[in-house]
């Protein structure tokens, strides 16, 4: 089908653990569908060049800039945005609470992008050292906090999560919602976002 707006296309998306579909331009991007489809405004744009990291999401468990990624690109994935970061019962995750006990952020802005690119190096490398914590935050850009108190954040983050992982269990997003035997992402929880 076309129309004056381009070719329209069919997606089913799993966004937090929910299965969204959706009809979307071809050319429409990840982050606004997100915001002015789904109403999850917890992604921000800033740069719109994903320079600044504002609107990293995790898909499939791994960071993506959604200003850059069609949301046709997601069909069939998972995305995790940062309102899918709280626990279950609708608290803030570890890495969320982390932040706010370190004060890792001030005006918020870029908190989302680091909050789901911090899950998703917490995921991949429990307990990163000084240097690790430094490359894996590089890509996301912060004008207020000159990034001590994000630093902080992260190691208390991997702190928290030592210490509420079942033994033999790995932490960190399900890679693919059907993964889990209830069909739920394991980063998935309440609507609430820090």
């Amino acid at each position: 089908m076309r129309t004056s707006i381009g070719e329209l296309l069919d997606v089913t998306i799993a966004v937090n653990g929910v299965q969204r579909s959706a009809t979307v331009a071809a050319r429409r991007l990840l982050s606004d569908f997100l915001r002015h489809d789904l109403g999850l405004t917890g992604t921000h744009v800033g740069c719109e060049h994903g320079v600044c990291g504002c609107c990293t999401v995790l898909m499939d468990g791994e960071p993506v800039r959604s200003c850059l990624m069609l949301a046709a690109t997601a069909d069939g994935h998972g995305v995790t945005t940062v309102e899918g970061l709280t626990e279950t019962n609708g608290t803030l995750g570890p890495v969320q609470r982390a932040f706010m006990e370190c004060h890792g952020l001030q005006c918020g802005f870029c908190t989302p992008g680091f909050l789901t690119t911090v899950t998703a190096l917490l995921a991949a490398n429990p307990d990163p050292s000084e240097s690790e914590i430094l490359d894996g935050i590089s890509g996301n850009l912060c004008r207020c906090t000159g990034y001590q108190n994000i630093r902080a954040a992260v190691r208390r983050a991997a702190d928290l999560l030592a210490s509420s992982a079942p033994p033999g269990r790995p932490r960190g997003p399900v890679a693919n919602p059907s993964d889990d035997a209830g069909g739920r992402s394991a980063s998935v929880g309440g609507d609430g976002a820090l």
